[in-house]
């Protein structure tokens, strides 16, 4: 191992990386901001080492969701069709560009209003998932089949590959932005699995092209792994298994910390708004579990289980049955 290598590097980059495991996204718009910001790395050589770093990361992370049988295989094929063929684009794109710095800095502000879009949305999804009127499944529900619109999710694929390749951002924030766009019947872990495999291809593609054609830097890419493939494993392995609502939450607070660094916002604010959005989340939280108590406690104990009373003074003489 090199003596420069950087090890406060690697803790950032796992760090970054649990969070890529537990919401399939944040690599691009994390990793590469932290690399220029708290590093001095230029943005060119981040970019290229970031995307290096995640075609060894991102399959570590989808291999968890394959064994929990948390991907949607079909979705994932579509996807490819579009985004590998135009992440290798994009590099040669971005090189194409004469102002490639203006051109991404379009690319950052749009997609921070579609992050923003998407975690508005997320949270509307709960509220109703709360109330009782989402057709989102939750934990222990069977999820519907999901019926992929292949010309809409091979665009999805081409513009979400194109823009990876370009600026390292969107494998996972833009796609899964889309595809809650798309598929708001997929459950939250299943978003996160599917989104986590389709960007194994799509970041090999564009990690060639930045070997070939960027600017990459060994140093950088190991402090990078030695810290994101334990991290993304750690992460996939919670976000495989956790509640959906959980994920929910997470994934919103990441939709929004991603924006908000897309619109340029510093490290300490950005710190601090999360933890103001943490703090709020949690006291709604347990204010609607109040609020669910409070409504259990008024209701009359036949109104709990409706038509079962009798059925229970029944059983009783019976003895118990087998459950379903």
């Amino acid at each position: 191992m090199p003596m420069d290598f950087d090890w406060t590097m690697a803790l950032g980059s796992f760090l970054v990386a649990i969070i890529v495991g537990l919401t399939g996204m944040g690599g691009g718009a994390l990793m590469t901001p932290m690399l220029v910001t708290f590093f001095g790395v230029s943005p060119l050589a981040a970019v290229s080492s970031d995307l290096v770093a995640a075609a060894v990361m991102k399959p570590v992370g989808s291999a968890v969701h394959y064994r929990q049988g948390t991907i949607n295989t079909r979705l994932v094929g579509w996807l490819c069709v579009g985004s590998v063929p135009a992440a290798f684009s994009g590099v040669l794109l971005a090189k194409a560009l004469g102002d490639g710095e203006s051109v991404e800095n379009i690319i950052s502000k749009a997609m921070g209003v579609a992050l923003m879009i998407a975690a508005a949305g997320l949270v509307l999804r709960g509220y109703l998932a709360h109330r009782g009127r989402s057709g989102t499944p939750e934990d222990g529900e069977q999820a519907p089949e999901i019926t992929v619109r292949r010309v809409p999710t091979v665009l999805v694929g081409l513009v979400g590959g194109l823009v990876v390749g370009i600026t390292s951002v969107g494998s996972g924030s833009l796609i899964i932005v889309a595809l809650l766009a798309l598929y708001p019947a997929l459950k939250a872990n299943q978003l996160v699995g599917t989104d986590l495999l389709q960007a194994v291809p799509l970041v090999f593609a564009a990690a060639l092209g930045h070997l070939l054609f960027g600017d990459f830097r060994m140093e950088v890419t190991a402090a990078l792994l030695v810290g994101s493939v334990p991290g993304v494993y750690l992460g996939s392995k919670i976000s495989s298994r956790a509640p959906s609502a959980l994920i929910r939450r997470v994934l919103a607070l990441v939709l929004v910390a991603s924006a908000l660094k897309m619109f340029g916002l510093g490290a300490v604010p950005l710190a601090w708004t999360l933890v103001v959005l943490a703090a709020a989340a949690v006291a709604v939280s347990l204010y609607l579990r109040g609020q669910n108590a409070r409504d259990r406690d008024k209701l009359p104990s036949s109104a709990v289980s409706p038509g079962l009373s009798g059925a229970s003074g029944e059983q009783s003489e019976r003895g118990p049955t087998m459950a379903a």
